[in-house]
């Protein structure tokens, strides 16, 4: 079954448009969680990835700050602005859909959330340490992460004590082996200094990861996020990819 892996959309349509299109069919999708947040478009983005067929998405901490479920001094002032902003835009629809959004979602082999195993909500993967803590949080092969957005892999075979970290080419496509953490990047907003909108496609019938970039109109996200007053170094960062 070909699946298309996304994370950290954040109310970018464009950059979520192109990678729809790039991806082409696929048999599901499955969204590792921060819809909004940062981004102008954050109803577009939400409606988008709810009329997605045979979807799985579970909530970020940019969606549970636009809930309010967390408080908005636990971001920076940039941030904080971005949430309230988004806060009182989001339509009710949306909001009941992002409300509906769990922290995690366990399947046969694979483990979905958005910061970590151990705390799916907010914990950073950063690092091979952490990386190598958090396998004791997951039962499954696999674990699928955004919130960094990079793409990387955090390999730790049954023989090691450390995970090792592998960061793939763009257009690459490696064979899964357990055990494993892998992120596929951020739609929306990249910070591994390559502003292209990151996603991947995994294929478990064939065992395969594949890591894509596509080009997308900034300018055009750019002049949506002045017109919207949005803090200037997010809109900034989109072109240079940090």
């Amino acid at each position: 079954m070909r699946t298309l892996i996304i994370s950290d959309i954040h109310a970018n349509i464009t950059a979520l448009e192109a990678v729809l299109a790039d991806a082409g069919t696929v048999d599901a999708t499955w969204c590792l969680g921060d819809l909004v947040g940062y981004g102008p478009d954050p109803n577009e983005c939400v409606e988008r990835i709810a009329a997605l067929p045979n979807l799985q998405c579970i909530l970020g901490n940019h969606d549970a700050a636009a809930l309010k479920h967390i408080e908005v001094d636990s971001f920076n002032p940039e941030a904080r602005t971005a949430i309230l902003w988004t806060q009182q835009r989001l339509n009710t629809t949306n909001l009941a859909f992002l409300q509906s959004l769990p922290e995690r979602i366990e399947m046969e082999l694979i483990t979905l959330v958005h910061g970590s195993p151990r705390q799916p909500v907010w914990e950073y993967l950063l690092d091979t340490r952490t990386a190598t803590l958090n396998f004791d949080f997951f039962d499954t092969l696999y674990c699928f992460v955004g919130h960094t957005h990079l793409p990387v892999m955090y390999y730790l075979p049954d023989d090691t004590v450390y995970a090792r970290l592998v960061v793939p080419e763009n257009e690459t496509q490696l064979t899964l082996a357990p055990r494993a953490i892998l992120n596929p990047g951020s739609v929306g907003q990249p910070r591994d200094r390559d502003p292209r909108a990151a996603y991947a496609i995994v294929d478990m019938d064939q065992n395969t990861w594949e890591c894509h970039r596509v080009a997308y109109d900034i300018v055009s996200v750019q002049a949506r996020m002045e017109k919207a007053k949005l803090p200037e170094r997010h809109i900034q960062r989109l072109s240079a990819g940090w």
